[in-house]
């Protein structure tokens, strides 16, 4: 079985949002608006993922 990557992309800003979803979006890998970024399907990222929900765009690859 092949590893399942995912797309993840920054779609809003992280200014006044909380310091652990802050802390979740840079361990995606992601620092700027619109920046995508190629990350593995694990529990771990997606837990990520699903924290930050409604700053990111998140597509299967």
């Amino acid at each position: 079985m092949a590893n399942k990557k995912l797309k993840v992309t920054l779609v809003k800003s992280l200014i006044g949002r909380l310091k652990n979803h802050q802390a979740s979006v840079r361990g995606l890998g992601l620092r700027r608006i619109n920046q995508s970024v190629v990350v593995d399907d694990t529990p771990e990222n997606r837990g990520m993922i699903n924290q930050v929900y409604y700053m990111v765009k998140v597509e299967e690859v």
